[in-house]
This record gives C-alpha cells, structure tokens and sequence, in this order.
C-alpha cells in the first residue's frame, strides 16, 4: 500500500560536462540547427535506421522531433526555454507519451577560448517503475550522444 504522507523517491539529475573549442553561438547552433549533423540516429532514436534526420523548433513551444525515411515524423519533446545562445530547455519523451516526460536542460557558458556545454536530464520520477532503470541507461547513453558532438564539432573546428 502506497503512504500519501511518505514522500516519494527523487532520484538526481544526469549530469555531463564536456569542454569544447567552438565558441558559445557556435557550440549553441551546432547543438541545435546542426543536430541531424551529430546526433547518432541510427542507435538513439525512436526509428533507429529508418531516420532520416531530427529538427529542433527554434522557439519556446517548438517541437523537437525526428522525422524517419518514410516522412513520418515521431516527437521527442517540447522546447521549454529557447536563450540563445546561452541556454536551450525541452521536455523529453522520446518514443514514450508526453505524460512520461522528463526535463532536459543544456547550458552554454563560455570558458576560455571555448564553450563549456552542461547538459542536466531531470525528473525520472515521471517514469515510475521504470524511472531508476532507465535513469542508469541515459548515464552512459548521453556519454556516446554528446561523444558525437564532440567528433561534430572537431570536424568543423579543424575542417
């Protein structure tokens, strides 16, 4: 039996860092209008091989969406907070109904000669059940996506 009066359990946010030599606008577009460039669609998207790319609304309210081969098109989320080019904030539900979402917050602060990009997923308790297990997925599953960011971004540093 569940406790109202007990509160429920809040696992903590993913967190990832990563330093790049793009400065802040840069770093900023490429992880938005570039997406399709870097994101690895054929493991981490809801149509794996059938995508053909994924688009971000530039706007609060914008959807963020993949679209596969055949045209149609699968939601990942809704943009939230759209600061360019120092924030950018969506609600993430990829393949799973918006009710299930989490909050996906990445942040664009220049350090150095570069752009230090954090990236904050939070809110896995919409996820129930399944919340803790899928939390640990996105653990390592965010290392490979912003991995291929990064290979993004040195090809277009060092063309």
């Amino acid at each position: 039996m569940i406790d109202a009066n007990k509160p429920e359990v809040v696992l903590p946010p993913v967190e990832k860092s990563i330093q790049v030599s793009l400065p802040v606008d840069a770093a900023f577009k490429l992880f938005t209008q570039g997406l399709s460039t870097w994101w690895p669609l054929a493991s981490h998207s809801v149509g794996l091989d059938k995508v053909e790319s994924c688009i971000v609304e530039e706007h609060e309210g914008g959807r963020v969406y993949e679209i596969q081969k055949d045209g149609s098109e699968a939601p990942w989320g809704t943009v939230l907070a759209w600061e360019p080019p120092h924030r950018f904030m969506m609600s993430w539900h990829p393949g799973r109904d918006e009710n299930t979402a989490q909050e996906l917050e990445v942040l664009f602060d220049a350090e150095g000669e570069g752009t230090r990009i954090e990236l904050i997923h939070r809110g896995w308790e919409t996820l129930g059940d399944k919340a803790k297990e899928t939390r640990e997925g996105y653990i390592t599953g965010w290392d490979t996506v912003l991995g291929n960011y990064v290979t993004q971004m040195k090809a277009i540093a060092n063309p």
